[in-house]
């Protein structure tokens, strides 16, 4: 645990305990922290109050200008589409709103600004990079913590040390939250809309973004869309270090791929770093580009080029991201849950020839309709959850589909005509480009679930040797 200790003796409000918010109560209190804490729900109520120093008590009640800040939850609505009660109230008392990012970037200031801080954010790729990164890291021998928006609260991660390296993914939500982030390396890997309900507009989220990578030593940012090529230009202009990476274009200086093979140029001198040809862990251009963005960080934090080479071909992937969870005969079942719109999911779709594709879910503005080019690579679609009708409509008469309803009974048509394809290698995808929230706490449980019933099937093959 990281103590949070730039509080101790005095009060701060706490509101959300779900996983980040219980870390950082936790952490406050260690750090000698006053904890008031509040959640809507009586189970994460009941599990903080047995945690001593964390008094539970209702925001609503307490003496606001005896508060010195309250830490919100990411999943709390600063802004939009209003901002919460508690924050309302606590800006009229004039009270800070902050977030466990910007705990840790405190603490990590005062007591150990020699640890090495990465953070990568984005629309797409960002989970996948931070994977990496951290790999790459642990490949060379270093003492790597990896957390945030992926996997450990940032706040539980261990303690602040001079050698150890923090990679830490960070949301929109918790950029917002954190003013005073100071990346060693800030990763901006691409935009494209989303949670646009939440931050009220595309501008407004890609601002959010931007204070990231403008707030760091290095900063590596993917040029392949407008947006954040616009980014880099505005924060290179202003004398920041800026690394461009690219999947699409050939860069004089950067890093970036050119097919399988993964470049680094200084002044038009290009150094093949790695070629990424026979990685299933890191198939397809988005992976490109997601390889490219760890190959810029790992070399501004001192990893040699062979080092890099390594741990690029040993990765094994990201749970719920292109994840091959098992092969039966010629079929290749892939589990890309994380797909929760529909950029996400061209990049799964990109990468395969013969596609027999589950999608469906709670859908995102636009649904699939900007996945057209991509749809003669679809042999059939089975169609799950309440955007059934929706994508039924964007598919008629260009992609046979079924309406599946469940991904039990999706994964049992698809297994099926997949076996029956002629195909050199059919492949069963789970990529949905929706929320999960209709059928699925989230998109680990969607994901776990694809991948127990394919690990079910009779016959099949787990990759590593394992048995069903």
């Amino acid at each position: 645990m990281i103590a949070v200790e730039g509080f101790r003796g005095r009060n701060v409000a706490v509101f959300g305990l779900g996983g980040s918010g219980l870390a950082t109560a936790r952490a406050l209190v260690a750090g000698g922290a006053a904890v008031v804490a509040w959640d809507d729900g009586e189970a994460a109520r009941t599990a903080a109050s047995a945690i001593e120093g964390i008094e539970i008590v209702s925001l609503a009640e307490i003496d606001w200008s005896a508060v010195e800040a309250l830490i919100l939850a990411p999943g709390v609505p600063l802004t939009h589409p209003e901002p919460h009660w508690t924050v309302k109230a606590a800006k009229v008392a004039g009270v800070p709103v902050i977030g466990d990012v910007e705990l840790f970037a405190r603490e990590r200031r005062e007591r150990s600004p020699g640890s090495p801080f990465v953070a990568i954010t984005g629309t797409n790729g960002k989970s996948t990079t931070t994977a990496l990164i951290d790999h790459l890291l642990r490949v060379a021998g270093r003492d790597s913590q990896m957390g945030g928006n992926i996997g450990r609260a940032v706040l539980s991660l261990d303690d602040l040390d001079a050698p150890r390296t923090y990679v830490i993914e960070c949301s929109s939500f918790q950029i917002d939250l954190a003013p005073g982030i100071d990346p060693t390396v800030g990763i901006l890997t691409n935009l494209s809309p989303d949670h646009l309900d939440r931050h009220g507009s595309m501008e407004a989220y890609a601002a959010i973004k931007e204070r990231l990578v403008e707030a760091s030593q290095t900063a590596v940012v993917g040029v392949d869309d407008e947006l954040s090529a616009g980014i880099a230009d505005l924060i290179a202009s202003e004398g920041h270090r800026v690394v461009r990476i690219s999947a699409a274009h050939r860069l004089a200086d950067g890093v970036f791929a050119d097919g399988t093979k993964v470049i680094a140029a200084t002044g038009g001198v290009e150094t093949v770093v790695a070629d990424l040809s026979g990685i299933g862990s890191l198939r397809g251009r988005h992976n490109a580009q997601n390889a490219c963005a760890a190959v810029a960080a790992a070399r501004a934090l001192g990893l040699d080029d062979a080092t890099i080479a390594a741990g690029l071909a040993s990765f094994p992937g990201l749970a719920h991201r292109m994840e091959t969870v098992g092969r039966k005969g010629r079929v290749l079942f892939v589990n890309d849950s994380k797909a929760t719109n529909a950029d996400s999911t061209a990049q799964a779709l990109a990468s395969f020839d013969r596609i027999y594709w589950i999608a469906g879910g709670k859908p995102k503005a636009g649904g699939i309709t900007s996945l057209g080019d991509f749809f003669g690579k679809i042999a059939e679609a089975y169609l799950i959850g309440v955007s059934t009708e929706e994508f039924a409509a964007t598919l008629d008469g260009r992609v046979p589909y079924v309406k599946a309803g469940t991904v039990d009974a999706a994964l049992d048509l698809a297994a099926a005509a997949a076996a029956a394809d002629p195909a050199a290698e059919p492949v069963v995808l789970l990529s949905p480009a929706c929320a999960s929230y209709d059928q699925f706490k989230n998109f680990e449980v969607r994901g776990d679930h694809f991948r127990g019933l394919v690990q079910a099937l009779p016959g099949i093959a787990i990759p590593g040797g394992g048995k069903p």
